[in-house]
């Protein structure tokens, strides 16, 4: 396992880490042993007082990852048949993850499209449902510590600057749809498709 981000990294609120998680890569490691790696390109960050969040109403046994140390890896099930992959953050804002939402296939593409069942490679990890069955991701790796895991973890990769990120209001959700809390790399082709506006300046 190459070098992961490290704990403080994460330790940051949610909507501070989401934007700095694009040009990031993830990367996979299969139980036959072989890897994968993709390049994060979309995120949505959720707040625990945010009525969106898993976590608004307090610790359950779906969501006690949440509220447990930041660099964690937080996995759930939509629709009774999608999984989605988050990041654990923390700083002040404890209780809070980053959902990652699409990525670009970087290595090992023929594993990622037989975990999808598709060859196109646009559609191997664009949305958050494809992204986890693409690097097959399911509850069972709820909770796993991506600074120590030898099954995931992010690696520094090369950041994109906040001047060539674009946000939008989160998708998907029926409250706090107001929020611009949906991170995207500008171009990017590997994104979801929704109209998008340019980010502010770097804080």
């Amino acid at each position: 396992m190459s070098a992961a981000l490290p704990r403080r990294w994460f330790d940051r609120p949610s909507i501070t880490v989401a934007p700095a998680l694009i040009g990031r890569h993830l990367v996979r490691r299969f139980p036959d042993g072989s890897q994968a790696r993709v390049r994060i390109v979309e995120t949505e960050a959720y707040r625990a007082d945010d009525p969106a969040s898993h976590s608004f109403r307090g610790p359950t046994a779906r969501n006690r990852t949440m509220f447990g140390s930041a660099g964690h890896l937080y996995v759930y099930l939509i629709y009774g048949m999608h999984h989605c992959l988050n990041v654990v953050t923390g700083g002040s804002d404890r209780a809070s993850a980053v959902l990652l939402r699409a990525a670009e296939p970087l290595e090992n593409l023929p594993m990622l499209a037989a975990n999808r069942g598709v060859t196109d490679a646009r559609a191997l990890c664009r949305g958050p449902g494809r992204l986890a069955q693409a690097l097959a991701i399911d509850r069972s790796l709820d909770g796993i510590d991506l600074l120590t895991s030898d099954e995931l973890w992010i690696e520094p990769g090369t950041a994109v600057p906040r001047s060539r990120l674009d946000v939008t209001p989160r998708v998907g959700i029926s409250v706090a749809t107001e929020r611009p809390w949906r991170w995207l790399e500008a171009g990017s082709r590997w994104t979801t498709t929704l109209t998008p506006r340019r980010a502010p300046g770097r804080r």
